[in-house]
């Protein structure tokens, strides 16, 4: 079955980073654009970025711009979110997200579409 785990959460100071993980199980990863959101409390989800298959082309929002990467491993099935220069603004619970109809993020508009399948999310802290 299709499934999405995240992993790599904790708690860093500001200025600190964090590599999230998002591994996929009974789909090829590969072939899909794969989302990062997060939610803070209180807050509505929001986009944070989107890799698209094939290229690789990556899309971020401008709050994150400059200091988080996305990258593919695709012997590993994993999509990994590298968060550096962390803020305390980044508090919130990291998710993935994939879609089987969704092969590329759609430029800066891959927040607007739903997504079939998301992973349990992360917690990220940044706070001294």
């Amino acid at each position: 079955q299709v499934q999405l785990v995240e992993s790599g959460g904790g708690l860093v100071q500001p200025g600190g980073s964090l590599r999230l993980s998002c591994t996929a199980s009974g789909f090829t990863l590969a072939n899909y654009a794969i989302v990062w959101f997060r939610q803070a409390p209180g807050k509505e989800r929001e986009g944070v970025g989107c890799i698209s298959s094939a290229d690789g082309a990556t899309y971020y929002a401008e709050s994150v711009e400059g200091r988080f990467t996305i990258s593919r491993d695709n012997a590993k099935n994993t999509v990994y979110l590298q968060m550096n220069s962390l803020k305390p603004e980044d508090t919130a619970v990291y998710y993935c997200a994939t879609d089987d109809a969704r092969p590329t993020c759609s430029g800066q508009y891959y927040y607007t579409f739903e997504y079939y399948y998301w992973g349990q999310g992360t917690q990220v802290t940044v706070s001294s």
